[in-house]
């Protein structure tokens, strides 16, 4: 019976490896669309978002599943509860290159208003802070994911200029800009939620790991 569980576990951490790599291609998809002004690109990452949510489903009925038929305890419980944040996570993760794609579609027909800047940089620390964090579960890695978590303030900081300069250097100057200017706000709020997430799934794994809550606890890492 042990052996099996041991085998269940092993089968629930793949399926959220693959749920990471499935939000991982999508920002990575999204972003291209972006620089590239590719709409087919786009509206593909909208119809693929179906594979998340249906792995989504079956990640947490395994977990439940899990939690029901073998009561696990400590570590075993602290692996199966991180599973599920962090599906939830990387679901959510998802949705945001989805939106990001969709704000794609609104622009890709119009000049762009600056030169993308900002938001290449921001949409690069995302995706390293995904997959740092992808990774620091996958190796059961607590000091890696405390990376990810002190990553977050410099993502906060490039969402702000991007709105600064897009408000007071084009919306405030000339409001006919606004339909293009205001989906890049979206985008850079867009990616700075995926990094929210990406921290949140650091906390989650330092928790599985040392059994340590840093959520809240700056002081802690």
């Amino acid at each position: 019976m042990e052996r099996h569980f041991d085998e269940e576990l092993r089968d629930l951490h793949q399926d959220i490896i693959k749920m990471g790599t499935f939000a991982e291609e999508a920002i990575a998809r999204s972003v291209e669309a972006l620089r590239a002004q590719d709409k087919v690109l786009a509206q593909s990452v909208i119809d693929q978002d179906v594979r998340v949510d249906d792995l989504e489903i079956i990640i947490d009925e395994k977990c439940l599943d899990l939690i029901a038929r073998h009561q696990p305890m400590a570590r075993d419980l602290r692996f199966i509860a991180t599973g599920m944040r962090l599906n939830a996570e990387l679901e959510r993760i998802a949705d945001l290159a989805v939106d990001i794609s969709e704000r794609v579609l609104d622009i890709a027909d119009k000049p762009l208003i600056k030169p993308l800047v900002d938001i290449p940089r921001l949409s690069v620390i995302a995706q390293k802070m995904v997959k740092t964090a992808i990774d620091s579960f996958i190796n059961r890695d607590g000091e890696l994911a405390k990376g990810v978590i002190l990553m977050d303030s410099e993502a906060d900081t490039l969402k702000r200029n991007i709105e600064h300069e897009v408000v007071h250097g084009y919306i405030v100057k000339d409001g006919s800009v606004a339909p293009r200017a205001v989906p890049l706000i979206l985008i850079s709020r867009h990616l700075e939620r995926i990094c929210d997430h990406a921290t949140n799934i650091a906390e989650d794994v330092v928790y599985m790991v040392k059994g340590e809550v840093v959520k809240h606890h700056p002081e802690r890492l």
